[in-house]
């Protein structure tokens, strides 16, 4: 039987996500609209989207904050770019966006030295291998493959290299050892529901260190450029961006960074993803015909739930079709690159109730696929 309730939100894209609960673009503080991003107002409001994400994410002291270009994408070029090359480099690569900095590294900075570590969809690399004499280039969290790293404690407190981490779909959602991390990077329209075109950098001291005491050999262009003089531009790290960004888009990550500490701040979003994994978690221990493509529990993405059926490619791709079409849920198709299957987006913006209200959807979609 078609089951008679529909989510409320039928929104489980994996990017842009779901906006938070509640959320009414005529309700966010919009005097910033029609103005410079270098007059008082619009300098306040980007330096406020800094230092509240460094307050509220409780990062450690010295840590600095920057608005880029580029959403996560740019924040991890500008940051490889210009701190890579001094070392060499242990790259990890489990699915296809960590598979492009592996190109970065690989093909276009071709850096000498560089150990690439591979796993294929599903699994995770062996972190024993890593080498911390080299700077270490990885995601968190598997976007495409739905796998995240399970914690920090294989990171070295006394690494010599730098740790570079893409943590796009985990900050916010995923507990962060921030003192293991040198750089870490992400982008609005992940877990906080934010607008795309943005990118946020994280820059520990150590990498701070790096960044004024070493000069690539290769040209750098104008939306990387994070120095001048030999000297870091602490500018760019309270507000005063390297290009002209949209203000209505810092509008919304300001609202969404009031909502995150209404719910708790990280504990709270942390706990509404995890709790929003369960949902799924109980759904595929109570069906055989579906489960996770993360094969350890451990490395279970909460965010980008990625999921394996027991059907063609082309019936997943009807399943996800007919789900559309009943305005139950949109854009929930495995990324281009992975292997067939479902993608479930599962942070924090989005209510567990709809998650719920899916679940039965799925069972009916299945069988109407398959029959």
């Amino acid at each position: 039987m078609q089951p008679s309730v529909k989510p409320k939100v039928p929104n489980f894209s994996s990017g842009p996500c779901a906006k938070r609960p509640g959320y009414d673009v005529s309700k966010l503080q919009l005097d910033v609209l029609g103005r410079s991003h270098r007059s008082a107002l619009g300098k306040k409001a980007l330096g406020l989207a800094c230092s509240e994400t460094a307050r509220i994410l409780g990062l450690p002291e010295g840590y600095r904050v920057a608005v880029v270009p580029g959403s996560d994408t740019g924040a991890i070029e500008m940051a490889m770019w210009s701190l890579l090359g001094p070392r060499g480099v242990d790259v990890l690569e489990w699915e296809s966006f960590s598979a492009g900095w592996v190109t970065d590294i690989v093909k276009q900075l071709k850096l000498p030295n560089t150990n690439v570590l591979h796993a294929g969809y599903g699994d995770i690399t062996d972190f024993s291998k890593v080498n911390f004499d080299n700077d270490v280039v990885f995601v968190w969290n598997g976007t495409t493959s739905g796998v995240k790293v399970p914690n920090g404690d294989w990171i070295p407190a006394n690494r010599a290299g730098l740790t570079l981490c893409d943590a796009t779909s985990s900050v916010f959602a995923m507990d962060m050892p921030w003192d293991k991390l040198d750089v870490v990077t992400y982008s609005w329209q992940k877990v906080l529901g934010g607008e795309g075109g943005h990118g946020m950098l994280i820059l520990s001291p150590r990498a701070v260190e790096r960044l004024e005491a070493y000069n690539p050999p290769w040209p750098m262009p104008k939306v990387f450029r994070m120095k001048s003089g030999g000297k870091i531009s602490e500018g760019l790290f309270k507000g005063e961006t390297i290009n002209t960004p949209s203000m209505l888009c810092v509008a919304d990550y300001l609202d969404a960074l009031q909502w995150a500490e209404s719910v708790g701040g990280v504990k709270g979003t942390i706990a509404r993803s995890e709790a929003n994994l369960k949902v799924i978690e109980d759904f595929c221990a109570a069906n055989d015909w579906i489960s996770f493509l993360a094969k350890d529990k451990a490395t279970r993405s909460n965010t980008s739930v990625c999921l394996s059926l027991k059907l063609t490619e082309e019936q997943v791709k009807k399943m996800a079709k007919l789900l559309e079409t009943e305005g139950v849920a949109y854009d929930i198709g495995a990324y281009k690159d992975a292997p067939a299957g479902l993608r479930i987006w599962c942070g924090a913006t989005v209510e567990k109730a709809d998650l719920q209200a899916l679940m039965p959807w799925l069972t009916w979609a299945y069988e109407q696929v398959r029959a």
